[in-house]
């Protein structure tokens, strides 16, 4: 059995949070269907020197997400619907979170737009943007 410490200013805030919450979702609704949420997003730079864009979009369908990219900002934009398999007042809670988001991220000026590739699987969008062969590194040999 691992021994927690107790942190009474930690469970203050987060009783105080929860209240503040039901507080809003009663004045505002709780409307499941209209909310909007950020997909969380990982950037990184991989060996080939492309940067690469991995969102998670569960339950988020092909034909629901939208990418553009222009002027040096890529934007993802997409729709995760609220599936009504199950009455709505047999619901005893609901934290994930529904309806239309949209991100953008400004990417290096280095990156060819035209050889931006994308695929959607297991729930995680992957997009790759390849730098222009003129802005990769070069290796320069010295001379005698």
């Amino acid at each position: 059995m691992a021994i927690v410490r107790w942190e009474p200013a930690h469970e203050l805030a987060t009783m105080e949070i929860d209240r503040l919450n039901r507080m809003f979702a009663s004045l505002y609704g709780n409307d499941m269907q209209r909310s909007s949420w950020m997909p969380p997003v990982d950037i990184f730079e991989s060996a080939d020197h492309e940067v690469v864009v991995k969102a998670e979009l569960p339950e988020v369908k092909r034909e629901d997400i939208n990418i553009t990219f222009e002027n040096s900002v890529l934007t993802i934009r997409g729709e995760r619907r609220f599936e009504n398999e199950v009455a709505r007042e047999r619901y005893q809670r609901v934290e994930r979170q529904y309806g239309a988001f949209s991100r953008s991220f400004t990417v290096p000026a280095s990156v060819d737009g035209a050889r931006i590739t994308a695929a959607h699987k297991d729930g995680v969008l992957t997009i790759r943007l390849p730098q222009r062969d003129d802005a990769k590194p070069k290796q320069i040999v010295v001379g005698e």
